[in-house]
C-alpha cells in the first residue's frame, strides 16, 4: 500500500476503533467490585490487558502500513508454520469461521460484549486469522483476505436471520407472534374454532402468505418449526437469486459460490421481502432463455408479483428488460435487432401478466364473460404511491429514532460502494455501453428509487430499506451483468489495483455484514440475568429481553387459559388483539375464534384515520361483545416525532389505547411475557369524550 493518505486514514480509524472499544470494555468493567475504584480484581486487570491489546495492535498497523520489511523473517516463519500443519490448518480455518457466531450468538457473552467497536476488533481478527490460514503463497494473499470478509459477512448475515428461531410461545417483537397466524390462514385455518364458510381477513399480501405458511400444509406444526421456516426464508430465496442470477458461472463452481453470496449479503440490506426475491430469481432464470420458456415464466412472475404487492406489479418486467439490453453485445456499438426483439417481447409479456393476470386466470378457470380489464394502471399505480391513504413522513429520510440512519443516508451506506465500482468499469472502458444500454439501467433504476422513497416515508414505514426492495434488485442485476462483462476478468488482478479501490472492495464486503455483526445476540440466558445487568449496565433484568423461564412462561399460559375458560363458560366471547399464536399452535384452547379486530389491522385503520371501522369496534366495546380481551399492556404514552415509531405510537393511543381502556378494566399484567387481560368495566360508562369518532 503506497498511499500514504489511505495510511492515515486507516491509523485514524483504527485509533477511533480502539479507543471506543476501549470506552466499551470500562463501561462493561465498571461496577463490578472494590479492587481498584469500581472494578474487581478481574474486571480491574482485564480492562488493563484489553488497553494495552488495543495500544499494540495500534502500533502493529502502523508499522505494517509503513515498515512492513521489518516483518519478513516473521512471516517466513509463520508461512512454514502453515505448511507443516497441512490439512490440519483447513480445521482451524472452520473453528475460526464460526467462532464468532458461538461467542456471539449463542454464549451470554455475546449479550456482554454486545458493542459494535469490540465485534469489530474481533472480526477483524477472524480476518486475518482466517486469511492467513486459507491463503497459499504471501503471509495473506489479498484475493483471499477479501474471500475471508465475504464468507464471514454472509455467515453473520445468514445467523442473525435465526436469532429467533425458538419454542418460546409468546411474541418475539411487536407483531411477530401475530404474523405467524397470518401465515397459518391459507393452509392452516382448520385449525381455529370458526365456521369454514366465512372469511377470515388478514393484513398481508396472498405472497407472503404462500410462502410463510407452506409448513401448515403439513400438521403438527410447532412454533419453533414455523420460526425456523421463517428464518429459512430469509435467507434461502437470496441464495437461490444468486445462484440463477450468476448461472453463468456454475462452470466455476467456487467462483459461483462466492458471487451467490455477494447478492446475497448485497440484498439483505434491505431486507427484501421472500416473494420479491424470489420473482426476481425467476425473472434471472428468463434471462437468456428462448422465448418459449421465458413469456409463460415472466407472464406468471409479474402476476405473482402484483398479486402479492401492487408496487411490484411492473418490477419483474422492467428488470427483464434492464437484463436483455445492459447484457447484449454491441455490434458497432448498437444493439443487435434480436436484444430489442427479445427485451421488448419480454418487458411487455411482464407487464401484461401483472396488469392483467388475474383478469386472464379468471377468464380460464370460470369462463367469465367479464372483458379483460387490468387489475391496476399504471395511473392507479402512480396514484397511490405519489398520494396514499396514510400521511408521509418526509423527515424520515434522515436520521431518527426510528431508523438512526436515515433512509438517504443507510441507503448511501448500502449502495456507494458498488455504485462507485460500476461507475470506475465504466468510466475506465472496462465495461463498454452505449446510450441505449446506460438509459436501461438509469430509467428503471431512477424510478425504483423514487418510488421506494416515497414508500419509505409512509407512516408505519421508515425503520430500515425494504421499501427500496425494487431498487436494490435492480441495481445488483446490473453488477451481475458489470461482472460477467468486465468485473471477472478485473478481479483477477486485484493485487495490482490501486489502494482506493481496495479499499472500496473492503466495504463493498464489510459493510453488509456489519450490521449482521451488531444484532447478534441470544435471548435465552434468562438464569444469568442478575449479573448480565450488572456488566451492561442495564436498569434493570427485564431491559435484557431475555425469554423468560419456563415456570414464568408456564404460570402466563395457565393464567390466560383460566381465564379464556372462565369467559368461555358464562357464554361469553374472546378476543385476541394479540397473541393469536396461542391458538394457531394449541397453547390455549377451547375457545372460539373472533377473527376481528387483529392488532396489525387496527393499527393499519388507526394510521389512516377510518372512522367508520371503529365506529363498529367502539360500538361492540360498548355493548360488552367481549368476555375477555387479550392484548399488549395498553398504555396512553404519547410520544414525540423523535421517538422511535413516535407517530404510530400515538396513533395507536388514540384509537385503540384509550377507547379500549375506557370501556374495560384491566384484569391482569403479565409482564414478563408482555400480556394484559381486560374485561368489561362493571357499571356502564359513557366514553364519547374519549373517542376520536362519534358512535351512530
Amino acid at each position: 500500500m503506497k498511499n500514504n493518505f489511505i495510511k492515515v486514514l486507516i491509523i485514524i480509524g483504527g485509533g477511533y476503533v480502539f479507543f471506543r472499544a476501549m470506552l466499551a470494555f470500562e463501561k462493561i468493567s465498571s461496577g463490578t467490585g472494590f479492587w481498584w475504584q469500581t472494578y474487581s480484581m478481574k474486571w480491574g486487570l482485564g480492562l488493563f490487558g484489553f488497553a494495552i491489546f488495543c495500544a499494540l495492535s495500534l502500533a502493529l498497523i502502523a508499522f505494517l502500513l509503513w515498515r512492513i520489511e521489518i516483518f519478513g523473517d516473521i512471516f517466513q516463519k509463520l508461512i512454514s508454520f502453515r505448511k507443516k500443519i497441512g490439512a490440519a490448518r483447513f480445521a482451524l480455518a472452520v473453528a475460526t469461521f464460526i467462532f464468532p457466531i458461538w461467542f456471539f450468538q449463542f454464549t451470554a457473552w455475546g449479550v456482554v460484549f454486545n458493542d459494535l467497536y469490540i465485534r469489530l476488533i474481533v472480526w477483524a481478527g477472524v480476518i486475518v486469522a482466517l486469511s492467513f490460514l486459507i491463503s497459499n503463497t504471501n503471509f495473506i494473499e489479498w484475493k483471499y483476505c477479501l474471500i475471508a470478509l465475504l464468507l464471514t459477512s454472509a455467515l453473520f448475515v445468514s445467523a442473525v436471520s435465526f436469532i429467533n428461531v425458538t419454542d418460546y410461545p409468546f411474541s418475539m417483537g411487536w407483531s411477530e407472534g401475530n404474523r405467524m397466524w397470518d401465515y397459518s390462514i391459507m393452509f392452516g385455518r382448520e385449525l381455529y374454532d370458526y365456521p369454514s364458510d366465512k372469511n377470515i381477513e388478514v393484513l398481508l399480501d396472498v405472497g407472503r402468505q404462500f410462502v410463510g405458511g407452506l409448513p401448515f400444509i403439513f400438521s403438527g406444526v410447532t412454533i419453533y418449526m414455523e420460526r425456523f421456516w421463517i428464518a429459512l426464508t430469509l435467507v434461502l430465496p437470496y441464495l437461490l437469486l444468486g445462484l440463477a442470477a450468476f448461472r453463468f458461472t456454475r462452470t466455476n463452481l467456487k467462483e459461483w459460490a462466492f458471487t451467490t453470496f455477494w447478492a446475497f449479503i448485497f440484498l439483505k440490506q434491505g431486507p427484501i421481502h421472500p416473494p420479491l426475491v424470489l420473482c426476481a430469481a425467476a425473472t434471472a432464470l428468463v434471462w437468456r432463455s428462448p422465448l418459449w420458456l421465458g413469456i409463460p415464466l415472466i407472464a406468471v412472475t409479474s402476476y405473482f408479483a402484483e398479486a402479492s404487492r401492487f408496487t411490484w406489479v411492473f418490477a419483474p418486467g422492467m428488470w427483464i428488460g434492464m437484463l436483455e439490453i445492459m447484457s447484449s453485445n454491441l455490434q458497432n456499438n448498437k444493439l443487435p435487432k434480436t436484444a430489442w426483439v427479445r427485451a421488448i417481447t419480454l418487458a411487455l409479456t411482464g407487464f401484461i401478466g401483472g396488469q392483467y393476470g388475474k383478469t386472464i386466470i379468471s377468464l380460464i378457470t370460470v369462463q367469465s364473460q367479464t372483458p379483460l380489464s387490468p387489475s391496476i394502471s399504471v395511473n392507479q399505480a402512480v396514484s397511490m404511491v405519489a398520494a396514499p391513504s396514510q400521511p408521509l413522513l418526509w423527515y424520515r429520510l434522515l436520521p431518527t429514532d426510528t431508523y438512526p440512519l436515515g433512509i438517504l443516508f443507510g441507503l448511501l451506506i448500502a449502495t456507494l460502494p458498488l455504485i462507485f465500482l460500476l461507475i470506475y468499469l465504466i468510466v475506465t472502458n472496462k465495461w463498454q455501453l452505449n446510450l441505449w444500454q446506460k438509459l436501461a439501467i438509469l430509467g428503471p433504476l431512477t424510478a425504483f428509487l423514487i418510488v421506494g422513497i416515497i414508500v419509505s416515508t409512509k407512516i408505519g414505514g421508515g425503520g430500515d430499506l425494504h421499501n427500496l426492495d425494487m431498487f436494490l434488485i435492480g441495481l445488483m442485476f446490473t453488477g451481475v451483468v458489470s461482472w460477467e462483462k468486465a468485473g471477472k476478468q478485473w478481479f483477477t488482478q486485484i493485487h495490482a489495483a490501486s489502494d482506493w479501490i481496495k479499499t472500496n472492495l473492503v466495504l463493498f464486503f464489510v459493510l453488509p455484514g456489519v450490521f449482521a455483526l451488531g444484532g447478534m445476540r441470544s435471548f435465552a440466558f434468562a438464569e444469568d440475568a442478575a449479573w448480565l445487568a450488572v456488566l451492561t449496565d442495564s436498569p434493570n433484568e427485564k431491559a435484557l429481553d431475555m425469554i423468560p423461564s419456563d415456570a414464568v412462561v408456564s404460570n402466563a399460559l395457565d393464567v390466560i387459559q383460566e381465564e379464556v375458560n372462565i369467559a368461555v363458560a358464562q357464554g361469553g366471547e374472546v378476543l385476541f388483539i394479540d397473541q393469536r399464536q396461542l391458538l394457531t399452535f394449541g397453547y390455549i384452547t377451547n375457545v372460539p375464534f373472533i377473527p376481528e379486530y387483529e392488532k396489525k389491522i387496527l393499527m393499519n385503520n388507526a394510521l389512516g384515520s377510518r372512522q367508520a371501522y371503529f365506529q363498529r369496534f367502539y360500538g361492540e366495546l360498548a355493548t360488552k361483545r367481549f368476555a375477555l380481551i387479550i392484548s399488549e399492556p395498553l398504555r396512553f404514552t404519547i410520544q414525540d416525532t423523535v421517538d422511535r415509531f413516535g407517530e404510530e405510537n400515538n396513533a395507536w393511543v388514540q384509537w385503540v389505547s384509550i377507547p379500549v381502556l375506557c370501556y374495560y378494566d384491566i384484569k391482569t399484567t403479565l409482564r414478563e411475557v408482555n400480556v394484559q387481560l381486560l374485561v368489561p368495566k362493571l357499571q356502564p360508562v359513557d366514553c364519547s369524550a374519549e373517542l376520536p369518532v362519534e358512535l351512530p
